[in-house]
């Protein structure tokens, strides 16, 4: 994402000398979100109750019947965001300090979309074992653990560490969040060009976090083809240099055996999914099959410019809110912890993935356009349709805890 981060970069230091300038500073200062109290405490008697003696009353009913904190502490109502800054937004490995205002940002918009009160945690260590060991030592004092701007691979093998070792859900919005609008967005693209997920032959740019959730949830959806290209070409088995996540993805897709590049494998594809900061060729796009789709996400310099794109094929989405058909992650994360925090969900399963893409897509289902194939993050809709399809989900996969 060179061209990418140097933008970014320039921006956010000439920002940087003259703060006093920038509106962002100004509505950052002081952070963006705060801890409030849900109790009044106003005499002697509400601080008996909020507090000593009453509040013993309460831990020695949780130190007796653990599951009584869901319903008398906040923990059944509230999110980690956690990161260890190594894989901020376009900015790259900027450390704990600098990612705090975008984890904020998160836990805003938790907040103002479901609900959902979030913490962010800005983690001083890069170790995997650090990270996990801290995240399960800070668990008991969270509902979810919302995993954020952690590079890969190292990503995968937190996530998978903590699913397995916590009995709450373990969400990385970079990889899940992401497939969830997207593959959203591809049934309805898909559905306004009059064919179905299992009719498309899609290529995948970049095997990073979002490039391979992005690919297994097509997979799980029923994809007809994928394949998937890192910095070095397309990934197929026997191919060198492979670590164990791309081994895996390499064994999975490709299934038409694509060996060179990205551009090479574009020609007739019916899907372009660029996850990776690289660019493709006008040439490349406008070899594509008739009524193609590009989805070029990378931001905020996408893989080819939107308006290039458009005059080749039939629907164009991006990352970014200037251009129609923006796949942005606040479409997925509040809804999906809010419905699996209602039912006290053990886990978020791959099957409540594709529900919540399911319902996102149904949105606007009715109201399909070239430029209107997933709502806006402001549609009121979304996050109602998204918890209630999460939640029924938790409970046909068993991993829901209350009704």
């Amino acid at each position: 994402m060179t061209t990418g981060v140097a933008v970014a970069a320039t921006s956010a230091s000439a920002s940087a000398e003259t703060p006093e300038l920038d509106p962002a500073f100004a509505l950052h200062k002081g952070g963006k979100i705060e801890i409030r109290s849900t109790v009044p405490v106003r005499d002697a008697d509400d601080l008996s109750l909020a507090y000593t003696p009453g509040v013993a009353r309460v831990c020695t009913a949780i130190a007796d019947r653990p599951e009584l904190a869901d319903d008398y502490t906040w923990v059944s109502n509230v999110v980690a965001v956690v990161s260890d800054g190594t894989a901020v937004l376009g900015l790259g490995d900027i450390g704990p300090a600098a990612a705090m205002p975008v984890m904020e940002g998160k836990a805003l918009l938790f907040k103002e979309f479901a609900g959902v009160d979030a913490v962010p945690l800005c983690l001083d260590c890069t170790d995997v074992d650090a990270l996990v060991e801290t995240v399960v030592r800070l668990a008991p004092s969270f509902g979810g653990i919302n995993l954020e701007d952690i590079s890969a691979p190292r990503c995968f093998e937190v996530e998978d560490r903590l699913r397995s070792l916590l009995d709450i859900p373990v969400f990385h919005d970079d990889q899940h969040g992401t497939a969830i609008v997207a593959l959203a967005a591809l049934q309805n693209a898909a559905r306004l060009t009059g064919r179905a997920l299992g009719d498309l032959r899609a290529v995948v740019a970049g095997a990073g976090a979002s490039g391979v959730a992005v690919t297994r949830i097509l997979l799980e959806a029923g994809i007809g083809d994928i394949a998937v290209s890192d910095s070095k070409g397309m990934l197929y088995e026997g191919r060198d240099g492979l670590n164990p996540v791309k081994q895996a993805l390499a064994r999975d897709t490709n299934r038409a055996g694509h060996t060179g590049s990205t551009e090479e494998a574009l020609e007739g594809a019916d899907v372009f999914l660029g996850l990776s900061g690289s660019t493709v060729s006008e040439a490349a796009i406008a070899s594509m099959a008739p009524d193609a789709i590009v989805f070029a996400l990378s931001n905020p310099t996408p893989e080819v410019h939107p308006e290039v794109a458009a005059k080749h094929v039939r629907v164009v989405a991006t990352g970014r809110s200037d251009f129609p058909n923006q796949i942005n992650n606040v479409l997925a994360f509040p809804g999906v912890f809010r419905g699996a925090l209602d039912v006290r969900a053990t886990a978020i399963t791959e099957n409540m993935k594709v529900a919540a893409a399911n319902a996102l897509a149904g949105v606007v289902r009715d109201e399909l356009s070239e430029t209107y194939i997933i709502p806006s993050p402001f549609d009121e809709r979304v996050a109602p349709a998204v918890t209630a399809a999460v939640a029924a989900q938790a409970r046909v996969d068993g991993v829901a805890r209350a009704k």
